[in-house]
């Protein structure tokens, strides 16, 4: 069978591993769903998710043309959960508009000259 990134196909669950699941495909052609693909979140144990045996839908995200390894997404196909009041991302009021350059550095670097000078005098 001829597949293409994006595809979402059934497969069967053939292997179950601390990195990710296998999923047999076709008669011919296996894939593997890495586990940062099985679902959105922390992934405990995919042996608690998964048995082999088990149909799955899911969706190609690559295929490696050289060895012909195919890369399958569960987390693809589910909705992206809903972003709490803890995991939002914060803005912070910056002056980033604000275009004083060098300036106030400008502004203190004779004192600090006249300073140092004044410093090295005394050691002298």
């Amino acid at each position: 069978m001829n597949y293409r990134i994006g595809d979402i196909i059934s497969g069967k669950v053939t292997g179950i591993q601390p990195y990710g699941v296998f999923v047999l495909l076709d008669e011919h052609t296996q894939g593997l769903v890495h586990i940062s693909e099985c679902q959105h979140g922390f992934v405990k144990a995919l042996n608690e998710r998964f048995h082999i045996g088990q149909t799955i839908e899911v969706v190609i995200l690559d295929i490696d043309e050289f060895s012909g390894k195919i890369s399958l997404s569960l987390r693809a196909l589910m909705p992206a959960p809903e972003m709490t009041t803890y995991r939002r991302r914060k803005h912070y009021w910056t002056t980033r508009k604000v275009h004083t350059g060098f300036t106030p550095i400008a502004n203190h670097l004779q004192g600090w000259v006249d300073e140092y000078l004044q410093q090295l005098d005394q050691k002298a």
